[in-house]
């Protein structure tokens, strides 16, 4: 099955792609290699999802808050690639942030909910290295943020 037919099937809607708010650029292809910078934290209804785990949110809320980073990784990679999801031979790595107290230690279950969604729309192409790191504050104020390397065909 096909990336957008998994897409389909799980009824996933797919945020439009949004541009920067700084010097840099949302992603870059080298080579084969697709680099998509920190997507953020932003709900269904484009507000940034602030705070920090371990005091604002808990462990299930900050997985939803990681499927939503994956959500505009996705819709990232589509742009890149001229709308075609198929040119995306598998997913290489991800580098998960979560905003939490010195306390929280459940950074790896917050960003399993990037994790799953990649694996869940791209098969075992989605299958991935990854990183998964706390920290005391991040762009915006939101709770989770989730860069991605994809190898293309």
């Amino acid at each position: 099955m096909s990336p957008e037919d998994k897409i389909n099937s799980l009824k996933l809607e797919i945020p439009e792609a949004k541009d920067p708010i700084g010097s840099y650029s949302a992603t870059r292809i080298s080579g084969n290699l697709l680099y998509i910078s920190g997507q953020i934290s932003i709900d269904a209804n484009g507000n940034l999802i602030k705070g920090k785990l371990g005091k604002d949110y808990n462990t299930e809320q900050g997985y939803e808050a990681a499927k939503r980073c994956a959500l505009s990784i996705i819709s990232q990679a589509k742009k890149a690639c001229s709308g075609d999801l198929s040119k995306i031979k598998s997913c290489l790595k991800l580098n998960g942030y979560v905003n939490s107290t010195n306390d929280f230690t459940e950074q790896p279950k917050v960003i399993n909910g990037a994790s799953d969604l990649i694996k869940s729309v791209f098969d075992e192409a989605g299958s991935h290295a990854r990183a998964a790191v706390s920290t005391n504050s991040l762009p915006l104020g939101v709770a989770v943020e989730v860069d991605a390397i994809f190898d293309l065909n």
